[in-house]
């Protein structure tokens, strides 16, 4: 079964490439979509990732 509570494993997908990455957030804290700058290994700098459904 998986787990119960607040905090949910989303999928962040990249601005320029099609490399996602995975982290997981508090849907109490953070109601809306979240946006983070990362390291993107294809085009090898850091670039925008926002959350996909």
């Amino acid at each position: 079964m998986a787990k119960t509570g607040p905090r949910n494993q989303v999928k962040l997908k990249s601005t320029e490439s099609p490399y996602y990455y995975y982290s997981t957030k508090n849907k109490r804290n953070t109601p809306d979509r979240m946006t983070l700058r990362k390291y993107d290994p294809v085009v090898r700098r850091h670039v925008e990732f926002k959350e996909e459904k």
